[in-house]
């Protein structure tokens, strides 16, 4: 097969304006800081987000395509230092060897020859840590949808492919859980062959505990982005987006909405018991928010639901985002509406993980602005107990995914967000007040570059 052309980046939302790829690398310290850094922050915010080295050919399908960018944002003492580097995976440097684009996008028929990329890449899909990054066991780690991460330094430095001493080589997805009571990392990973789904466990020493275990009861390929852990219990929500590969060859999508299979929620229990499977109405959910146990033994999940996976199926009605619970246990699943907004990328305060949470934030829309495709305008806190809503909104600032950043003194602590100027497209680091984020920023920090749009992070206090 021919090379594919380019993909045309100006016209291309995820590509274009916020979404356009950052090439440039860079390590400044003193930065910028208009209002007053909290003095009792130290630590790093990370984020990882798709940034194709190159411009793209063939394909380019946000956000499963893109390389992955790691930015960091290091607060010590008073001063604030902002780092960011690719996480160059044999493909990406295969590609700057060549100064050019090699690979095309995962909907895309087209692979390299062996006479461009060597005999061990020909034939070979583009490895894509791009998604998340976390720390656990000691390492820094860039996060794919369904592969092995890549293990970072302490420069951000790609070390390279992480496989846990040959524990887990098929890998793990991009939302694997730290329960803050044990320390373990719970993660699941699918694949395209049975048995389709399986979970690990990994040591807070970094050692894995149980290798891949097959989940009973899987039985097509789906693909399932996030999960939620509780103390006994891994939540898995299988909604009907099945893998069909051969559909790239007769010019389609590999990933299938059947919205007639309806949603199955997998319980599975942490100590290899059997696990426990219910039915619900179709939907499509990206990201959970938390999910706990009641005293009655049900299972209590947060998340961003979705009517349908706008982006990765064709537009079938309009789609809408909302924040709901669902109670799975005695009585199959009951799903009722938290509140009703355009929001996503929701996250609580990380050590309340596998327990009771009461604040929800997200990114979202305030419906008082004409913005572009993917932008926000607003940082929204809900209080799932009280059934209220915190609002900070800005004129000209898109901000990403929040962060909850721990204090170090014990107090109310601070949410972070890399935000950027719709109009001048200067990047900021914002803290807010978690006491009363509705203020605005106490800090804004001056990124030195741009920071492109999306995906996740975490806040990594000093250790």
């Amino acid at each position: 097969m021919n090379r594919p052309a380019p993909v045309d980046m100006a016209h291309h939302s995820h590509l274009s304006g916020l979404f356009a790829p950052q090439r440039e690398e860079v390590d400044v310290g003193d930065l910028e800081v208009v209002g007053e850094l909290p003095g009792d922050l130290q630590g790093s915010y990370v984020r990882n987000g798709p940034n194709p080295r190159f411009d793209p050919i063939g394909t380019y399908l946000y956000p499963i395509d893109g390389d992955g960018m790691v930015h960091r944002v290091a607060i010590d003492e008073g001063t604030v230092r902002y780092t960011n580097r690719f996480v160059r995976t044999p493909q990406v440097v295969a590609e700057e060897k060549a100064g050019r684009a090699l690979w095309a996008g995962v909907t895309d028929p087209y692979f390299p020859p062996a006479d461009e990329v060597g005999p061990d890449l020909a034939n070979t899909m583009r490895e894509l840590p791009d998604i998340n990054v976390i720390r656990h066991g000691g390492r820094l780690l860039a996060l794919a949808e369904s592969a092995p991460p890549y293990a970072l330094g302490s420069g951000l430095e790609t070390l390279g492919r992480e496989v846990f001493g040959g524990a887990l080589p098929v890998g793990l997805t991009a939302h694997p859980k730290i329960d803050p009571n044990t320390g373990e990392l719970v993660a699941f990973c699918y694949v395209l062959d049975a048995p389709y789904l399986t979970w690990s466990v990994i040591a807070p020493d970094g050692s894995v505990t149980r290798a891949a275990t097959p989940v009973e009861g899987a039985d097509r390929p789906l693909m399932i982005h996030d999960m939620a852990l509780t103390p006994n219990h891994i939540v898995l929500v299988l909604a009907p987006m099945e893998f069909d590969l051969a559909q790239i060859f007769s010019g389609g999508s590999p990933l299938q909405w059947q919205p007639e299979r309806g949603v199955r929620i997998a319980l599975i229990p942490r100590d290899g018991g059997p696990v426990r499977w219910y039915s619900t109405d179709t939907f499509w959910m990206w990201h959970t928010v938390n999910a706990f146990e009641r005293p009655d033994g049900d299972v209590v999940l947060d998340y961003i639901e979705w009517r349908y996976p706008g982006g990765l199926t064709a537009r079938v009605a309009p789609n809408a985002s909302l924040l709901r619970r669902a109670i799975i246990g005695r009585h199959g699943v009951t799903r009722t509406t938290l509140h009703e907004r355009d929001i996503e990328f929701p996250r609580i305060d990380d050590r309340l993980l596998t327990g009771n949470h009461r604040v929800v934030s997200t990114i979202g829309r305030s419906g008082s602005r004409r913005l572009p495709t993917g932008a926000a305008d607003a940082l929204f806190w809900f209080d799932v107990d009280a059934g209220t809503e915190t609002v900070w909104a800005d004129d000209t600032l898109t901000p990403g995914e929040p962060a909850y950043l721990s204090s170090d003194s014990g107090g109310a602590g601070y949410w972070g967000s890399i935000a950027t100027d719709r109009a001048d497209l200067t990047s900021w680091f914002l803290i807010f007040p978690a006491e009363d984020p509705a203020t605005g920023p106490v800090a804004r920090v001056r990124l030195p570059i741009r920071v492109p749009a999306g995906l996740h992070g975490a806040w990594l206090p000093d250790e």
